[in-house]
This record gives C-alpha cells, structure tokens and sequence, in this order.
C-alpha cells in the first residue's frame, strides 16, 4: 500500500541537509537504515524473526522524507497493508514511525558525528546514553521509581506468555510501569497484563516503554502496547539504557538474546563498585520453568562464581510474590537514592565497565578469538560470554549476521573442555525448548564449538 503522511508529535522539522541524508543511499547516507527500522515497524505483527526475509518479502517497500512549506512528510511505497485501517495508518504504528525518525536523526547529528561524546570512554558514551534517552522524553523526573524492566525470550510457550502476562498484571496492580525489548512474547506480555491493571487502578499514563537497536528490530518489532519507542545505535547502548532507566529487572525464560541480557547485568553488579548499590532482580516462569532457571543457575554458578546467586532470586509459578518482591526492591531503590540524592530517573551511580560498552561486531574471526575460559577476572569472562551470546542473536536473526553466515558457514566458539561443555548443554537446552526461532520452525545453528 502506498500513502503519504505526517510525523506524529515527535519530529516534524528537518533541516534541508538533514533531509538529503535521509534520502542518500550512498555509504553515508541514512536511507537504507531508516528503510530497514521503518518496514521492521510497519511490519509489526508478522510472526517471522527473520530480519532478512522480511526485507527480501518486501524488496519493492520504499519511504522518502518530503520537505513541504508546513514540515517534512512521510511518503510511503508498498508498505505493508497491515499497518493501515481503511487507508488510514494505525495511529500507534504512526507514533513509532515517528520515533524511529527522531532517533536516527538525533544519534547520526548529536552522538555519531558530533565531538561532544567521546565514545571510546565510560564517562562519553553514558553521557550519550543519557543525551539519546532525554532526546526521546523518556527521563521522568518527578516520577517517583516505578520502572520495571522485564527481559525474556520472543519465542516462548503460550503457557510461558500467560504467565508473564500475569506478572505483569500484578506488577500493574502496585502502581509499576514496564520497559522491554519491545517485541512479542515476554516483552509483550508483561505490557498486556499491566495495561489492564492500570486500567482497573484508574491509572493515567501508565508507561509501555520498548528499547530497541536497528539489527535488532525487524526480528522483534515493537508491539502495539508500547507507547514509548527508542531505538538506540547499538546493543551495547541498548543494553546500558535498560540498566540506567530500569529500578529492577525481572527475567523471563528465553534463548540466547535473555542469556545475554543476564550475564551483561550480572557482569555490572559483580563489580566492587557497584556492592552496595540495591538492583532487584527477579528470574521467574511458571512452575514448568523450574528446570530451565536450574540450567541457568547452574551456568551462572560454574562461570561467575557461588557469589553471583547473592545478586538474583528465583521464583516459580507465583506471580502475586514476583510483584510484592519486585515492590519491596523497588522503594528500597527510591530509599537508597533519597539517602544518597541520587537522580530516580537515571542510574547515574551503576559503574559499567568499559568492556560492556564497546561495541562489539560479531564477526567470523571476532567470535573465534573470544576468551572463554576462567583464568580471568570474572567480570571479564562474563563480558566475553555475553559477546558470544550477542554473536548468536546476530547469526540467528539480523541482518549483517545471516548474511555473513550464508557466506561463511557457522561462527566458530572456542573455550576450555569444562567450560565448552556447560555452554554446549546450554545451547542444547536452547534448541531442544524451541527458544532459537518462532512458531516452532526447525533451527540450524549458526554457531559450533570447537576446544
């Protein structure tokens, strides 16, 4: 379908310049990212996670930035027909659109090309963290701490949805917002059932807030409950925003991508700095799940060490004490900051350690040197761990990652025979649940391991 329309409330002036990068499909130019976030949202709905299919489903999809006398608009070829109700662009998709316009534009001017962000430091890239959240009116400051961040897989059992749906109510009931990865299954669910809570409080401007990243996005587009989009330039800042803004973090079952979530935030608090600073953590599922958060346990335990169990709790198949907790950690986060006049809006005091910001490009020779092996510092191996799990994402569903696949054969892990069996069991376990890909499709793994 093809139309013609105009930004909603986030962005609607653009420079002549800014215009012409939008439409430039040269090595700098903005076009193919902003075509590529622009489908992922209008496509919202399809069950595939495959970024590459659904750009090759949709080779003839076009937009272009027009420059008129009242601001810029949108013109749209071939879109998806889904995203429209009777010629009309469903006014929730038109928002995300919007926000996606906003982002690119602001990180490519403000944070990529601009010498006000050092990038290469901790201090830099935190402050352009801050800059793109503020950018996107997601920092509330006279809000008091209510931001549960709830991570988890995109394919996950009905059973799995329904009852992070659950958790979700429950976390509504208590007067608590939801930050996710945006896409479907338990980074959809928790915002369903607190959007019903919310509704039966009265409560007004409930927060539905998806963080994304463009290789990730087209495989998890945002779900129509998000009412607050952000697309940060890459999932190391994408997982720092999480951190920054959540006042605690509940985890779901999910593959890969949550295996990675969990080692990136345990790698954070496991450092001496951050020992006194509370972060709930929660990992829950229903009863069933109780073997797999043994699994993990387990891989967590073995790698980081016995400490590591002091940073997280476990709770099956009780979604009513998943929110009572999740309330108590919460005001002991709001009591903690008050003490220490801390900001409630971003966690300006967490210490993130420069290998968990670094970007990290998931290449065939990049994910064969990686360090596995535990004659290193914990926090180091757990950043190495969560390089090689975010290499795995990248060859499961973006872009870049399946094509490089395609071409080269699987990624190649190497680690010590202990280690290499535990990550192996892992994986397995992985793909044996049907955590790899969507409506059960078979799965052929994008990796080996090899010691």
């Amino acid at each position: 379908m093809s139309s013609i329309i105009s930004p909603e409330g986030s962005l609607e002036v653009l420079s002549q310049q800014e215009v012409n990068r939008l439409q430039s499909t040269s090595q700098t130019g903005l076009h193919d990212l902003l075509r590529r976030c622009a489908l992922a949202v209008l496509n919202c709905g399809n069950p595939s996670d495959d970024s590459l299919a659904i750009l090759e489903a949709y080779k003839d999809f076009d937009i272009e930035v027009l420059q008129q006398d009242r601001g810029i608009r949108l013109k749209l070829t071939n879109a998806p027909a889904e995203a429209f109700v009777d010629g009309h662009m469903i006014r929730g998709i038109r928002e995300h659109l919007s926000s996606i316009l906003r982002d690119i534009v602001y990180i490519y001017n403000e944070i990529q090309h601009h010498n006000r962000f050092d990038l290469t430091t901790g201090e830099g890239t935190t402050n352009a963290v801050f800059h793109i959240l503020r950018k996107a009116g997601t920092l509330k400051p006279g809000l008091d701490p209510s931001l549960v961040v709830c991570w988890g897989g995109h394919s996950i059992s009905r059973q799995e949805y329904d009852y992070s749906k659950d958790v979700g109510y429950h976390l509504g009931l208590r007067d608590l917002d939801i930050c996710t990865g945006c896409g479907p299954g338990a980074m959809k669910g928790p915002m369903k059932g607190a959007n019903v809570a919310h509704a039966k409080q009265r409560r007004k401007g409930g927060r539905y807030l998806g963080i994304s990243e463009p290789g990730i996005i087209a495989a998890e587009a945002p779900n129509p409950i998000v009412n607050e989009l952000v697309v940060m330039p890459d999932i190391e800042k994408r997982l720092e925003a999480f951190v920054r803004l959540g006042h605690g973090i509940i985890v779901f079952p999910g593959g890969v991508g949550t295996a990675e979530e969990i080692l990136y935030l345990l790698g954070i608090l496991l450092h001496p700095k951050n020992a006194a600073t509370p972060f709930p953590l929660i990992f829950t599922g229903p009863a069933d799940s109780a073997a797999y958060f043994e699994k993990i346990d387990e891989f967590l335990v073995y790698t980081l060490g016995e400490e590591v169990r002091r940073f997280y709790t476990i709770i099956t198949g009780d979604p009513v004490a998943v929110a009572r907790r999740m309330r108590e950690g919460i005001d002991e986060v709001a009591h903690f900051r008050r003490e220490h006049q801390d900001a409630f809006y971003y966690n300006w005091r967490l210490n993130i350690d420069r290998e968990f910001q670094a970007p990290f490009e998931p290449t065939h020779a990049a994910m064969k040197s990686l360090a596995l092996h535990r004659n290193q510092p914990t926090h180091e191996l757990a950043a190495n761990l969560r390089r090689a799990f975010s290499g795995i994402v990248a060859g499961n569903v973006k872009e870049p990652g399946i094509r490089a696949i395609k071409a080269h054969g699987p990624f190649v892990l190497s680690a010590e025979p202990e280690l290499m069996t535990r990550l192996d069991a892992l994986l397995d376990s992985f793909v044996a649940q049907g955590r790899m890909k969507l409506d059960g499709q078979p799965y052929t793994p994008c990796y080996v391991l090899e010691h």
